[in-house]
């Protein structure tokens, strides 16, 4: 009896998607129980990829390079838009007379009060509305009233109230502060899925251990988006209350350098504003990565 041999079946080819990249899957050969290995399917990257380094200091820089550009063509009148060097150097005076130094801890003295009486503020009162029926009816329809009043239009009547010093300019910047962090934190707290309330009701949670394990997890993400316009609005509103009857701060060298036409002390001011709203951002940025590191969203 004669015995016929056949060659064993070839391997196949690893398939492709349409997109041309190998399809690795493990396929085995009838009758010889091998397997082999096919290149697998890569996935498409669909999130926005890794995190560039120090990303947020790009913008910033090719705007600085963008202005030394222009300047340097003659583009830009040097009246009315100095040089960035120019800048640097008016900078550099008044920080050597003593000038600068002193109008840049007063403004960090009043924006830091202020944004600590805001804070304190707005987390009390996010929670006592966000937890309670009767402090959200006591409490939410009020804030939301100040929320629609603006509040640099209030600056004539607490000026009345608690005279032209440096009172009035704290409480108006807590106003500023606590605005944003409550409305962020009280909807964060009142979008709490509701099934974690059943379940931590099934399971016997104490109060306590319920705003510790459910409600502050489930709140933070809001809160600090809160902060971080807290932070800003601090410094949005020292701008203007520093020019109103002050002798020292950043807005009131502004303002002394608008009636002398010095274009480049303004924008000195400016830019040392801008620094301290980027610097104050990427902090509370830092921090949340830090405390929200358990999450996996697209930023992290």
């Amino acid at each position: 009896m004669t015995t016929r041999t056949e060659p064993a079946p070839s391997p196949a080819a690893p398939t492709e998607d349409p997109a041309g990249t190998p399809d690795t899957r493990a396929a085995g050969d009838a009758g010889t129980g091998a397997f082999r290995v096919v290149p697998r399917a890569r996935r498409r990257a669909l999130a926005p990829g890794r995190r560039l380094p120090a990303s947020r200091l790009i913008g910033p820089a090719l705007f600085l390079a963008l202005w030394a550009l222009a300047s340097a063509a003659g583009q830009l009148d040097p009246g009315a838009i100095p040089a960035p060097w120019t800048v640097l150097r008016t900078s550099g005076n008044l920080w050597t007379d003593g000038t600068l130094p002193t109008d840049v801890l007063t403004s960090l003295e009043r924006a830091g009060y202020g944004f600590a009486l805001g804070l304190t503020a707005g987390v009390l009162l996010a929670l006592a509305s966000g937890l309670s029926r009767v402090g959200e009816a006591l409490i939410d329809g009020t804030v939301q009233l100040n929320r629609a009043i603006p509040t640099l239009g209030l600056i004539p009547l607490f000026i009345l109230w608690l005279g032209i010093g440096e009172t009035f300019k704290i409480a108006i910047i807590a106003i500023v502060v606590y605005i944003p962090i409550y409305l962020n934190l009280h909807s964060a707290l009142s979008g709490i899925d509701h099934r974690f309330v059943e379940l931590a009701e099934v399971q016997g949670l104490s109060r306590l251990r319920f705003i510790r394990e459910i409600v502050i997890p489930g709140a933070l993400p809001g809160f600090f988006v809160g902060l971080r316009l807290g932070v800003t609005g601090s410094w949005l509103s020292l701008v203007v209350l520093e020019q109103i009857n002050a002798t020292s701060g950043l807005g009131y060298m502004m303002f002394q350098a608008q009636n002398y036409g010095r274009t480049d002390i303004i924008l000195v001011g400016l830019l040392i504003y801008g620094v301290f709203g980027l610097v104050s951002d990427s902090a509370v940025r830092l921090v949340e990565r830090k405390v929200l590191s358990w999450r996996r969203t697209l930023g992290n």
